[in-house]
């Protein structure tokens, strides 16, 4: 999955956020749990539309940190959906910042979330 950073982000812009001080490690840069439910939460978008429905998460391959997020910085998720199968969805996600909110834009992280269709009661159910 791993592509030069230099070629721009893959996928939709699904979501947009500030890194805000109170999303800081000890180090001083934003948590990578808080870059991660960025990431989930787009991913989820892509998946949930593209199944038509609720949608669960399921697994979390081929994280990849790259480089920190900092106080300032805008978060922008890309995503697309790599894989459909009966019930299942692979989603590939990209985090790019721009730094200082109009700075360079760099690649932060990647990672490819698993989803699953799911009906009322929490049952997988097809992808439509």
């Amino acid at each position: 999955m791993e592509k030069p950073t230099e070629t721009g982000p893959e996928g939709e812009l699904t979501l947009r956020t500030l890194a805000m001080p109170r999303d800081v490690n000890t180090n001083g840069d934003i948590f990578g749990g808080w870059v991660l439910s960025q990431m989930d939460i787009a991913a989820g978008i892509i998946a949930g539309e593209r199944a038509g429905g609720r949608v669960t998460t399921v697994a979390l391959d081929a994280m990849k940190f790259i480089r920190p997020v900092r106080v300032g910085d805008v978060l922008c998720i890309y995503g697309r959906v790599v894989r459909v199968g009966r019930s299942s969805m692979g989603i590939e996600i990209e985090a790019w910042v721009r730094r200082g909110r109009i700075g360079a834009r760099e690649k932060v992280t990647e990672a490819v979330f698993t989803f699953v269709a799911i009906d009322d009661e929490g049952r997988p159910r097809a992808v439509e």
